[in-house]
């Protein structure tokens, strides 16, 4: 029996959580587990129309007698994580899954956020600390949930870490030529007390420690416990391929690893058996800076855009759309192994009387079936274009796959020919139900 891996192929905002929520609800799921990003990242779960936008939480969170799990990869804001798990309880009570985090987790300090304010516009961050806290970490400046076992230590740590931070936030300011006036808008004698952060943060902390459907411990012994058992693993990424550091469209990328290999050393884990499933729209789309070659402009651009809800669930950004650029999958593929895909947001192409996919590049006289990481030869190619028959019908209430439209079949197929990846799931609507099994 095995494990299953969801990632996504694209840019991010695929769906991943649709089809997450939707795999949790196998009986032979057990336990699912985040294993990198932090609150930049957003997944929203519809379940009778009711949404639950999720940033920390594991998509399986919605699901009673689960385990959701926040892997040592995952990086944590405190006051997030609280503030989510409180909105949760007021949404549905206890009823839901039971949380474990790995004591391995770094979290997000103030000053992380500060810096990124500062110094995160360039490429389009969310400022909310994410890439300040990945470089602490990888420069062994972190702090860990592992540091707050006891407040003398944690507070030692911060007393730390602060002193240093307070000496590069300074030269960060003088760098980037920031007046006094914005200066003062970051209120950083408040936000860089030593005693206001650690009260805070131990208040909070505390909290979380004490809440009986909360464990914090080595997460890597309890997923080697559950696959001994016997039991199945449901592993979700943030973001995807495309916002990769080391495998994405770099600079405009996301600081850790979405891609499969962010797995393993997110969990400290080796799956024995692995499914990894692809999770790509219909069509692509964007937030941020960098190339997008099949971005639209025009009407059929905006009516993806309103008719696909494509606006951030964390920033509330508009996304930036475009047609199916099909040289993006085959590089998921080849990063991730894929063995499938899941293709989401069908119904959003209803009403279009055709679609174009892009299913290969020009390079001056060059034809390229491939995906180029490079930006600045991306910015130079051109996309060839296939144009499929669109349809009309409303097929947001379709639940086989025969009974979808000829032309839609024929889309799907078209996909699964020009990647050689089977199609397990499609998506012709946002609620938890809306999800054809392709035979």
């Amino acid at each position: 029996m095995n494990h299953i891996a969801v990632i996504g192929c694209q840019w991010g905002d695929e769906g991943k959580g649709k089809i997450v929520d939707f795999l949790t609800q196998k009986k032979s799921i057990s336990t699912i587990v985040r294993y990198q990003g932090g609150n930049n990242a957003g997944h929203t779960i519809v379940i009778k129309g009711k949404k639950f936008p999720l940033h920390l939480l594991p998509s399986g969170i919605l699901t009673p007698n689960k385990v959701c799990l926040i892997g040592n990869g995952v990086i944590i804001n405190p006051q997030v994580l609280s503030d989510e798990i409180n909105k949760l309880k007021k949404q549905v009570g206890l009823n839901h899954a039971r949380l474990i985090i790995s004591h391995k987790a770094h979290l997000i300090m103030p000053w992380h956020i500060i810096r990124d304010t500062i110094a995160g516009g360039r490429i389009g961050t969310t400022n909310r600390g994410i890439g300040p806290t990945y470089e602490d970490h990888v420069g062994r400046r972190g702090i860990r949930l592992i540091d707050t076992q006891t407040k003398i230590r944690f507070a030692q740590r911060v007393k730390q870490e602060l002193a240093w931070n307070k000496k590069l936030i300074k030269l960060m300011l003088d760098v980037n030529h920031i007046n006094p006036q914005e200066r003062e808008q970051l209120n950083l004698g408040h936000r860089l007390s030593a005693k206001q952060i650690i009260n805070h943060y131990w208040q909070i902390l505390t909290k979380l420690k004490s809440n009986p459907q909360i464990d914090i411990t080595d997460t890597a012994v309890y997923l080697q416990q559950t696959q001994n058992e016997g039991r199945r693993i449901l592993f979700e990424g943030a973001q995807a391929t495309l916002l990769d550091i080391d495998h994405g469209t770099y600079p405009y990328v996301t600081s850790s690893n979405p891609t499969i290999g962010g797995l393993y050393t997110g969990t400290g884990f080796r799956p024995r058996g692995l499914e990894v499933i692809g999770v790509m729209k219909t069509y692509t789309t964007r937030v941020g800076n960098g190339a997008f070659l099949t971005e639209l402009f025009d009407d059929i651009g905006e009516k993806l855009r309103q008719d696909g809800h494509e606006y951030g669930t964390t920033t509330g950004r508009p996304r930036r759309c475009g047609w199916l650029d099909l040289n993006i999958i085959k590089y998921a593929k080849l990063i991730n192994g894929l063995d499938s895909l899941a293709v989401t947001k069908l119904d959003i192409l209803s009403g279009l009387k055709e679609i174009k996919v892009g299913t290969g590049y020009k390079l001056g006289s060059k034809k390229i079936d491939n995906f180029i990481i490079d930006n600045h030869q991306l910015e130079k190619v051109k996309v060839i274009y296939q144009t499929l028959p669109g349809w009309h019908e409303d097929i947001s209430g379709v639940r086989k796959f025969a009974d979808l439209p000829a032309a839609a079949q024929n889309y799907i197929h078209f996909i699964e020919d020009q990647t050689n990846l089977k199609v397990k799931f499609i998506g012709v609507g946002p609620n938890r139900k809306q999800i054809i099994t392709k035979p």
